[in-house]
């Protein structure tokens, strides 16, 4: 095939539409009949700044935000503000001609999914949660493909083709071994690993209740401890593991990092995992074969994030822990509890986990192109 083959890829607002976006276009950078990939994002958030790291792709501004949810003057301007956006985007389809548009949902999507719309353009969405968003409900009847991460959302999406794929997984998932990431991590294989984690952001509550546990899973349970803290908490975290348990910092079985670049590795070394309940997160939990602990964030929109944990647990690989009740006694009756199932939840999860959701979300895309 010749090298002719022009997207947009669109998704943004908040990580759970931004990586997945960028995972697909990390695929097509290595398809050998791409010419050209532009993101379309607001220059604004966080897919700007993530964009940089792909010199191939070129970035296309709009400037769009969430809806306001009430009736009044700001509803107006927000209005007028996606106006202007989508003529934006309408300039980009008739300047660079792309042979399919493909968007992983939010807000950031809207514009360029009514530029496809009205100039006949082939696109392909992605709902990467258990309850779809407001763009992806009003994009999926003309989408030619839509992809969904959660089989529950079937039902709420009106199209004539739905496809549960998952969540787009980067490669990096499929090829690092456990004994990879133990190595990686200095992490003896024979260990049970704990992995806490509450994204990027971090997650206050999970936080705390780890921070009390720490001694009691390191030295009686003699378990590996890894606690990914946030980057804006590490320093409260490290004064509140100073005073409770000063001793931390000297016990081989703990690591406490702001964050890790590349979560394949903690991920994979790990045998439990203590989380919130994003879809990204979640896919990559399936994907590494994990036990997990969920505390969905109470305050997500939709409250998707308890739907979420709700079918993970309702499937047989989690338990679920409501945010408000993640107290250390709490959480260490759970984790007492879940030590005790890894095995069967393991195998669960490695039954759940599909086999490469990434390839066959490229080899749908393809296939709209007229």
């Amino acid at each position: 095939m010749s090298n002719n083959k022009v997207y947009f890829i669109s998704g943004g607002g908040t990580g759970g539409h931004i990586y997945p976006a960028f995972t697909v276009v990390e695929k097509l950078l290595k398809e050998d009949d791409t010419e050209k990939i532009y993101f379309i994002g607001n220059p604004n958030n966080l897919e700007f700044e993530i964009a940089k790291n792909y010199p191939q792709v070129e970035f296309l501004p709009v400037d769009v935000s969430g809806m306001p949810r009430k009736l009044n003057f700001s509803l107006l301007k927000w209005c007028f503000q996606l106006l202007k956006a989508y003529l934006k985007a309408c300039s980009y389809v008739n300047k660079y001609k792309p042979n399919a548009i493909f968007t992983t949902g939010g807000y950031v999507s809207a514009p360029i999914v009514l530029a496809a719309i009205s100039k006949n353009k082939p696109y392909m969405i992605h709902d990467c949660d258990s309850i779809p968003g407001l763009v992806s409900k009003m994009a999926a009847p003309k989408a030619k493909v839509v992809s969904v991460a959660f089989e529950n959302s079937k039902k709420l999406l009106k199209s004539n083709n739905i496809i549960f794929n998952g969540n787009p997984v980067r490669e990096a998932f499929f090829t690092v071994t456990k004994k990879d990431a133990r190595s990686k991590l200095n992490i003896p294989e024979d260990k049970t690993v704990i992995f806490a984690m509450g994204g990027s952001q971090g997650a206050k509550t999970i936080n705390t209740a780890m921070a009390r546990l720490l001694k009691t899973l390191a030295e009686e349970f003699n378990a590996f401890v890894i606690m990914q803290t946030g980057k804006k908490n590490i320093d409260e975290v490290t004064i509140e593991l100073e005073e409770i348990y000063p001793e931390f910092k000297n016990n081989s079985n703990i690591m406490v990092r702001p964050y890790f670049d590349e979560m394949v590795y903690p991920l994979k070394a790990s045998d439990v995992v203590v989380a919130r309940a994003g879809s990204v997160s979640l896919t990559e939990i399936l994907q590494c074969n994990l036990a997990s602990i969920l505390v969905p964030y109470p305050y997500a929109a939709q409250d998707h994030q308890r739907k979420n944990a709700k079918e993970m647990c309702e499937k047989g690989v989690s338990l679920y822990l409501e945010d408000s009740e993640c107290s250390e006694e709490n959480l260490l009756f759970k984790i007492k509890e879940i030590l005790s199932k890894i095995e069967p939840m393991s195998a669960r999860a490695k039954e759940l986990a599909k086999t490469n959701p990434t390839e066959e979300i490229v080899k749908q895309l393809k296939s709209i192109i007229r």
